[in-house]
């Protein structure tokens, strides 16, 4: 079954501590065999991937009843229950969540505390699966990346075709592609049957380059496999192996398939690709906003060894 959120978490992690856990990991084995967690939904990594959403919940869900003073923690990586906690437990509640923390006044003051500095981080809302504070932010940043993805790929359906083709060079460079000349008046324009709009050099010597073709195109508007097979031949027509065919539409399923057939190493970059590795690389875009997300240095409060 799907990972439970944190606060469906909650109730069978203050369990096993009442049961003896004495940190976040003992809990897991239990919270896999409870809700029937495949391996693979039990190995499933966070985007960062440094931890796992099973563990990164169940760590929210432990520092949630923390704050209500449901569980303690006397020492480094250590957690004990509370007679707080063990009276909740005798109420035989089916469920802890939010609402039943809100009962106690330490969790009530935390969470004011949070909701001084906006936007408020806790997942406050009703939701079909409650988020952690962690996938919260993940999400919204999914959301404004996609977001910007779309104002992009706008951009460039509007963009002057020549403008267009020196975006591709800026990009192509930015990606560490190596000091070419392209579509302007600054360079020369290699020619071929399909027509090669510009060349990025891999060395500093020109002794191997990069053709590149770049359409742009409506979304509605497929590069098919007519265009893919005459970009091959110009490439063949300059004794070229190697090609990169960006485009702001897609490709179709025959102008992929064509490549497989050909000896030619050609490079395929849509609109969404395109739009993606142009944020990743800094190209049209510029930072607006940065948050540093820090956690406990484990480290540095580590006892002396001897």
């Amino acid at each position: 079954m799907p990972i439970p959120d944190y606060e469906t978490l909650m109730l069978p992690v203050l369990k096993a501590f009442a049961a003896g856990a004495t940190k976040v990991s003992d809990c897991l084995p239990e919270l896999i065999r409870e809700f029937g967690i495949s391996d693979e939904e039990a190995a499933e990594l966070q985007p960062s991937g440094r931890k796992t959403v099973l563990a990164d919940r169940a760590h929210w869900a432990r520092t949630y009843m923390s704050k209500a003073g449901l569980l303690e923690s006397p020492r480094r990586n250590l957690h004990v229950i509370t007679p707080r906690g063990r009276d909740l437990l005798e109420e035989r509640p089916e469920r802890i969540d939010n609402r039943i923390l809100a009962r106690f006044e330490g969790f009530e003051n935390w969470r004011s505390a949070e909701r001084e500095a906006p936007p408020d981080t806790l997942p406050d809302i009703p939701s079909v699966a409650r988020a952690t504070p962690e996938e919260e932010i993940e999400r919204a940043f999914a959301a404004l990346q996609g977001a910007l993805e779309t104002e992009l790929l706008t951009r460039l359906h509007s963009m002057d075709p020549v403008r267009f083709e020196r975006l591709i060079l800026d990009l192509l460079k930015a990606m560490g592609y190596g000091a070419g000349s392209f579509g302007s008046h600054e360079m020369t324009k290699a020619s071929g049957d399909g027509g090669i709009d510009g060349i990025i050099h891999e060395d500093a010597l020109g002794l191997d380059a990069v053709y590149i073709q770049a359409k742009r195109y409506q979304p509605e508007t497929k590069v098919g496999r007519p265009a893919i097979q005459q970009f091959i031949g110009s490439l063949t027509g300059e004794g070229a192996t190697k090609g990169v065919f960006v485009t702001t539409s897609a490709f179709s399923a025959e102008a992929k398939d064509y490549l497989t057939k050909v000896q030619h190493r050609v490079v395929l970059i849509d609109g969404s690709q395109l739009a993606r590795l142009m944020i990743r690389h800094g190209v049209g875009v510029r930072d607006r906003l940065a948050y540093v997300i820090r956690s406990v240095d484990e480290d540095y409060f580590a006892d002396p060894e001897g």
